[in-house]
């Protein structure tokens, strides 16, 4: 068996776009040319930003395109308590305490800006508060704690979590788990060796490694892709209001999908299945570009909607 295990994980805010193909495409390709795995997560661990029958589309266009996932799809909805014993871990580790800051007191507090925003001056850090409803939880980060990795496609990152994001929340105020905290538990229990995502979460890597890390979980490899923006420069995203993917024939959007990615073009005429097949077989990571962003004027909609 393949020790390559992939994962693709939207969040159920809205219907796929072009944007959501590419990655799970090239999230697709690299495990299956690989031998491998490929695993698919609801990332509703953000139960007000979820909508109504986005799940069901999400699935069916990843079915329609081709994108068959294996074993059963992983929802964070249902993880709550796997989180909070990851979250008791690192309390008895002495790495969390409580945070009783309004956004508005950050805002007035003349932080710093950072890659995840405002980097924490850490007024609660030494408060002693205690650990009650209403209160997030944040991560104690070691003043010059600095991580670093070597992206497949981006290449040496480095990151100065100390001051350049500070400490952060992993349980936020109303009771909701981090993302960075539940992602990182996720990969680290379905055995995810390989991340292939947008270069959007670049820059949130080096405090999921430190997490990682904290809990004695494996660091998988990264690949962060060029994001697909419209004309304005703005990634297509379910907040831009990027229109859904076309319905109907897959292999128009497939085909773009390739070419964005820089990777051969499959002869026309074949069905999905063969188009794929043939995709698989060709796929190189060295073809990928590079750049964090790029405008993709090919013949599919991209415009943001209304």
């Amino acid at each position: 068996m393949s020790p390559y295990t992939g994962r693709f994980a939207p969040s159920p805010s809205g219907p796929l776009h072009f944007g959501s193909l590419v990655t799970a495409l090239a999230s697709w390709l690299d495990a299956r040319a690989a031998g491998g795995r490929w695993l698919l997560r609801i990332e509703d661990v953000d139960g007000p930003r979820t909508v109504a029958g986005a799940e069901a589309l999400i699935l069916a266009d990843l079915e329609r395109h081709g994108l068959h996932w294996d074993g059963e799809v992983l929802h964070q909805s249902r993880r709550t308590a796997v989180y909070e014993a990851a979250l008791a871990q690192l309390q008895a580790a002495g790495r969390l305490y409580a945070c009783t800051c309004s956004r508005a007191r950050l805002a007035a507090s003349g932080a710093a800006s950072g890659p995840a925003g405002l980097v924490y001056p850490g007024f609660c850090r030494n408060a002693g508060h205690a650990q009650a409803p209403g209160r997030a939880l944040r991560l104690r980060i070691d003043d010059a704690m600095t991580v670093g990795f070597t992206d497949r496609l981006q290449g040496p990152q480095a990151q100065c979590l100390g001051r350049e994001v500070g400490d952060h929340v992993l349980r936020r105020a109303d009771g909701l788990i981090a993302y960075a905290l539940a992602v990182v538990v996720d990969d680290g229990e379905q055995g995810v060796t390989h991340v292939v995502r947008g270069a959007d979460l670049l820059t949130s890597t080096p405090r999921q490694i430190f997490l990682q890390q904290q809990l004695g979980l494996p660091q998988p490899a990264y690949l962060h892709l060029p994001l697909v923006t419209d004309a304005r420069g703005d990634k297509l995203s379910k907040l831009t209001r990027a229109p859904p993917l076309p319905g109907g024939d897959p292999r128009p959007a497939l085909h773009e999908a390739l070419a964005f990615l820089g990777q051969p073009q499959p002869p026309a005429g074949l069905s999905a299945t063969e188009l794929l097949e043939r995709a698989v077989r060709a796929w190189d990571c060295n073809s990928l570009p590079a750049s964090p962003g790029r405008t993709w004027a090919g013949t599919l909609t991209l415009a943001t909607g209304p």
